[in-house]
């Protein structure tokens, strides 16, 4: 059973931080790029950030640039996503993906069921 598990959701104030885990099961992360996406109802969905199978390659949408960082660890089989001066617009559910084709093409396959990030006063 393929499935994905994101954590570290919450409630923080403008300016505040929080570190999101991806946590895929029934396959080894090591060898695909891991992205990170969110979304607000009645909105796109909105590609966040990016990280290669070899961590070389890491991508940042221009919303979050600068305030948001992926990293990943293998031997825990987890990927990360920390978030750094939030603001009220960054407010959505998160998700993160398996990328099958890297981070430089589209495509996704398995997807969590998201963890929701509320930033408000």
């Amino acid at each position: 059973q393929l499935q994905l598990v994101e954590s570290g959701g919450g409630l923080v104030q403008p300016g505040g931080s929080l570190r999101l885990s991806c946590a895929p099961s029934g396959f080894t992360l090591a060898y695909y790029a891991i992205g990170w996406f969110r979304q607000v109802p009645g909105k796109e969905r909105e590609g966040i950030s990016c990280i290669g199978s070899s961590s070389i390659t890491t991508t940042y949408a221009d919303s979050v640039k600068g305030r948001f960082a992926i990293s990943r660890d293998n031997a825990k089989n987890t990927v990360y996503l920390q978030m750094n001066s939030l603001k009220p617009e960054d407010t959505a559910v998160y998700y993160c993906a398996r990328r099958f084709r890297g981070c430089r093409k589209p495509g996704s396959d398995y997807w969590g069921q998201g963890t929701q990030v509320t930033v408000s006063s």
